[in-house]
């Protein structure tokens, strides 16, 4: 149960409900400056920061010079884009020049990056105002964002959960109001699964789409970077910026009754917590009612997933930490050493059988989506989880929490499809609970058309 003992609502974490996309017509209409907008974030973290521990570095004198620039190019007809003047965080493997990019490892003590991330160059470039670092999962090497130097960032309707990670600290800045955004990274899970975890939306776009240089990896193969907001409106603005805003032509919007929608059934629906099990039945109940043509779907070879996320994963991960491991093994966090110093013994005859296997994964969903425009399934197993705990109980079964929390996410790295976390309701205590939508390979911005029709269904109205 939430912290006190308190059934809470989306409302309650999303600070009074601001998107981005609201934000932006009240700057236009100077209902409200980027200097206000600025501060009202800062006050956020000042006010639970300490509690949350969302941030590793928070920029707010910048972040002020920022706003003020903002305001004045405003003022003299100077307009970047929607995101002109918009507070948003970033995760902390993601360089912003002048600026510690820790990853939340003291084994990078006294990094300083050089130079902007392309993400964050085009950030500035849209007239974003960047009010900081956020906290993460060591490395995004994990779920749950609590093997962290700097102490895990936590749930914010209840702190003694964990926020879902890697990006666990970017999911908090949103829900709690420090941010209107935040830019995460995901490659197992790792922008969707805090969304999830914390009733946001959360976007991992498809492989390539976003520049990954001044953002430090985990796996080359399967890192991507993606928007978590609070509307599907608002990742598609976020979205528009990080690929360049180039000429591509937006989808015209969709209306639901045109949809077709595949709901992947057998491994995706087999090891669910009851309460988000009813949600996502409740979804597609919704959803039919609404007119959406639903249809079961099945995706070939999900036993192989487990097999070959991890014998691609952790070998990358472990060719970009060799040096590292050698000459400073001490500054990991232990599970994070652990699972590096595990890696080593992985063959390299397991890794090729693995990039064979992402192909076959690749074409499986390919025929899974073949007479669908998007798969619906639940983004994440189970609620967010206690802090320190290292299984979870669903039906009759211990779960190792890891595992679960990666279950339903990691294939989409893999086949590099793009999925979007939408909330779907919530547990009787007021959890967050949240269904994924994944569409067509290289087909992000039809994702989005498809995903803003169906958000006033997918997500109940009680908690929008």
């Amino acid at each position: 149960m939430p912290a006190g003992g308190t059934t809470l609502d989306r409302k309650t974490m999303v600070a009074d409900g601001l998107t981005v996309a609201a934000a932006s017509r009240a700057l236009r209409e100077r209902r409200v400056s980027a200097a206000a907008l600025t501060e009202q974030c800062l006050a956020a973290i000042a006010a639970r920061s300490a509690e949350l521990n969302a941030f590793i570095t928070i920029t707010a004198d910048e972040a002020r010079r920022q706003a003020q620039t903002a305001d004045l190019e405003l003022e003299s007809g100077i307009d970047r884009g929607p995101l002109h003047g918009i507070p948003i965080s970033l995760k902390d493997l993601i360089d912003v020049q002048g600026v510690a990019t820790t990853a939340a490892s003291h084994v990078r003590d006294g990094h300083v990056a050089a130079a902007d991330a392309t993400v964050t160059a085009r950030l500035r470039q849209a007239g974003a105002v960047l009010v900081g670092k956020t906290n993460l999962h060591e490395f995004a090497f994990g779920t749950t964002n609590e093997d962290s130097a700097y102490g895990p960032a936590r749930h914010p309707l209840d702190p003694t959960r964990s926020p879902g990670g890697s990006s666990g600290g970017s999911a908090v800045s949103v829900a709690t109001g420090m941010a209107l955004a935040s830019l995460g990274t995901d490659t197992g899970g790792s922008i969707r699964i805090p969304a999830a975890a914390c009733g946001l939306v959360g976007l991992k776009p498809s492989i390539g789409e976003i520049p990954l240089d001044g953002v430090v990896p985990l796996s080359a193969s399967f890192d991507h970077v993606g928007p978590l907001c609070r509307s599907v409106e608002d990742a598609q603005l976020l979205y528009d910026v990080l690929r360049g805003g180039s000429s591509a032509r937006v989808p015209e919007s969709r209306e639901a009754r045109t949809i077709r929608v595949g709901i992947p059934r057998d491994y995706f629906l087999a090891l669910l917590d009851e309460e988000v099990a009813a949600a996502f039945i409740s979804t597609c109940t919704r959803l039919a009612n609404a007119g959406v043509m639903m249809s079961d779907v099945r995706v070939q070879h999900t036993d192989l997933i487990g097999a070959v996320y991890t014998h691609v994963s952790i070998p990358e991960a472990v060719a970009y930490h060799a040096a590292t491991l050698e000459r400073i093994p001490e500054r990991y966090t232990p599970n994070v050493r652990m699972r590096l110093e595990a890696g080593r013994f992985l063959l390299a005859e397991d890794y090729v059988r693995a990039r064979q296997g992402c192909r076959e994964l690749r074409l499986a969903v390919d025929a899974a989506l073949t007479d669908c425009d998007v798969l619906l399934l639940p983004t994440l197993a189970i609620p967010a989880p206690p802090l320190g705990m290292s299984t979870v109980r669903i039906g009759d079964r211990d779960e190792p929490v890891r595992n679960v929390m990666l279950r339903l996410t990691n294939l989409f790295n893999i086949t590099g499809h793009p999925a979007i976390a939408v909330p779907c309701g919530a547990t009787r205590t007021g959890l967050p609970v949240s269904a994924q939508l994944v569409g067509h390979l290289d087909q992000t911005q039809a994702l989005l058309a498809v995903a803003r029709a169906l958000e006033p269904h997918v997500t109940p109205s009680p908690a929008r």
